[in-house]
């Protein structure tokens, strides 16, 4: 897939809200300060006018966050969860639309889950996928911040995921948003997963 077109398509507060339209979705997850952010700006090629908003803050992001691609798919950027700073009540509130989000919304086609590679998979991660494979969403895991690793480490990291996981090979990916190293396969996955929703 070639990323032709981007913008900005609108952000959704409440759990019970739906986007208008029939496009298929593919929402990014993960915890805060995983790198969400700035791999969606490489995934998407805009590291020089970012879509979504990089910060140095954790759990920056309180809303599904759209993003209208090629005029084929959206690509939803759900809110860092795990933010201890945050207070419990706007937890509460950020895992009701997350939740409410996976699981009500009929145009989603899978999650692209992001894992910090420099640290084993939490408690959190490992209870997102297997809420994510109860309920039969597709799942691609994204090992971010890869170029941190040496490569004995990265084979290491990769084991690690599929064995906490209970997950396949072929569902984690190595990527970094520094070097675009995963930017092609994981463009290719998310063809896949919109692709299966065209034929």
């Amino acid at each position: 897939m070639k990323v032709r077109t981007v913008e900005f398509a609108g952000s959704l507060f409440e759990s019970s809200a739906r986007l208008p339209g029939d496009l298929p979705q593919v929402a990014f997850s993960g915890r805060s300060n995983v790198g969400k952010s700035s791999l969606i700006n490489v995934l998407l090629r805009r590291t020089r006018k970012k879509l979504a908003h990089v910060s140095a803050t954790p759990g920056k992001t309180r809303s599904l966050n759209f993003y209208l691609v090629n005029d084929r798919f959206f690509l939803v950027d759900l809110p860092g969860f795990g933010f201890a700073k945050a207070s419990s009540r706007v937890r509460k509130s950020w895992k009701a639309l997350v939740e409410n989000y996976l699981v009500g919304e009929p145009k989603l086609r899978g999650v692209v889950h992001l894992v910090d590679a420099r640290h084993d998979p939490t408690v959190i991660d490992l209870e997102m996928v297997e809420f994510l494979a109860e309920k039969g969403l597709p799942t691609l895991v994204v090992l971010t911040k890869m170029d941190k690793l040496k490569h004995r480490a990265r084979e290491r990291t990769v084991a690690t995921a599929v064995e906490q996981m209970k997950i396949d090979d072929d569902q984690v990916l190595s990527c970094s948003s520094k070097t675009g190293e995963g930017r092609e396969e994981l463009l290719a996955a998310l063809d896949d997963l919109i692709g299966a929703d065209e034929a």
